[in-house]
């Protein structure tokens, strides 16, 4: 019986570019300028940039959070 493990490139997206196509569906911008507007804010701290994304753009709270999440953790790499 042959095994075929998965490869980073291949199977599904997980963690929180999970969420990317329903947020561009959603929201109508493509995620480049998502994690731009969100790289450029002066708030550095996780939930102080949810509520942010959450109140001036009107993003849901799993959106907001999945692009700071994807955002910090560029950050740190």
């Amino acid at each position: 019986m042959s095994s075929t493990a998965a490869t980073p490139t291949k199977g599904p997206v997980k963690g929180p570019a999970s969420y990317f196509p329903s947020i561009e569906k959603k929201y109508g911008r493509p995620i480049a300028e998502w994690l731009e507007i969100v790289d450029a804010s002066p708030l550095v701290k996780h939930m102080e940039l949810v509520g942010w994304l959450k109140s001036e753009y009107g993003l849901g709270h799993g959106h907001a959070n999945a692009l700071v999440a994807h955002v910090l953790a560029g950050r740190k790499a």
